[in-house]
């Protein structure tokens, strides 16, 4: 059955079979837990709670990085749980509105998190080759404002998207081969060369996303530079640590995004189709975390004591 502006009913989503230490703590239990976070894709959450809970994380750059994580959270509640609901109900089926609202927020979510990796690339180029500048440029108002313009051009974006796409009737069944509502997946729907506006929208913002890549790795490229001038070759070890997983998780996603949304037809496969929205839609948040958290002494502490109060309790 076809969902058309006069009967929304329900668009069918298709469901493959590919859904599916952070430091030493002092008290075995406690460790316990800490996996256990890990394997549950509770990273975030808990990253948020540290960076909330302990005054001596109040700086710019763990601001900026409760943001983030606050996104990933979003990232990962706007797809999952509806796929497993409906796995779990042996159903795959969702509501014309509910659809409508997965792209929404996906979109906000996603576009959203890349301007604040742009800005966080920033962050860390004038804290480590402008050091003597860092707090004059990215004071609480200013980093205020950064992160703000980050949510609110994603929220512009979600629902330029989400209204182009919306509007178009769709007469070409209610099928879509994704365990979730994808812009591409959707516009094969259509039957209307009206579509072509989400197709010039969609450019636009890739290349919006391509300019901000551009700039986090001209950012990396200076730190890079500034850390191989550094005498310690632990400190350039540590940098390098951090930035190279970072630049990777940034690059995959950009990369595999910008690849399910302007690939071929010839290429289009419902699995290679799964496996390219997975690689950009699950991995970067659940990875943020962990490359941020993990190889950050001072916040891996933070989560530490956060998850012994919470064993006493």
């Amino acid at each position: 059955m076809a969902v058309t502006e006069a009967g929304r009913s329900l668009l069918s989503v298709d469901l493959t079979d590919q859904q599916e230490e952070c430091g030493t703590v002092r008290d075995h239990k406690v460790q316990k837990n800490a996996h256990g976070i890990e394997d549950d894709g509770e990273a975030p959450s808990v990253l948020v709670s540290a960076v909330a809970c302990h005054h001596r994380l109040h700086t710019p750059m763990y601001f900026f990085l409760l943001n983030l994580a606050l996104l990933d959270l979003g990232c990962i509640s706007t797809t999952l749980p509806k796929a497993m609901a409906n796995a779990l109900w042996d159903t795959r089926a969702i509501s014309y509105q509910g659809c409508a609202v997965q792209v929404l927020f996906l979109v906000f979510f996603f576009d959203a998190e890349f301007s604040l990796l742009t800005v966080m690339s920033y962050d860390r180029y004038v804290a480590i080759c402008q050091p003597l500048h860092y707090r004059s440029l990215l004071g609480s108002r200013a980093c205020a404002q950064m992160a703000a313009a980050a949510w609110g051009s994603g929220f512009l974006n979600a629902v330029l998207h989400t209204a182009t796409t919306f509007s178009l009737p769709l007469c070409h069944g209610n099928a879509v081969d994704q365990f979730f509502c994808e812009i591409p997946h959707i516009l094969k729907l259509s039957c209307s060369d009206a579509y072509l506006r989400e197709v010039w929208a969609i450019l636009f913002s890739i290349l919006l996303a391509f300019g901000c890549f551009v700039f986090i790795v001209l950012s990396y490229v200076q730190i890079f530079r500034a850390v191989l001038r550094m005498p310690s070759s632990q400190g350039r070890h540590k940098a390098f640590s951090t930035c190279l997983p970072h630049l990777v998780v940034t690059s995959l996603m950009i990369s595999t995004s910008i690849f399910a949304y302007l690939k071929p037809l010839s290429l289009s496969s419902p699995s290679l189709d799964v496996v390219v929205t997975v690689l950009y839609t699950v991995v970067p948040p659940v990875a943020n975390p962990l490359i941020y958290s993990l190889r950050n002494r001072e916040l891996r502490d933070s989560i530490r004591t956060l998850l012994e109060y919470t064993h006493l309790q």
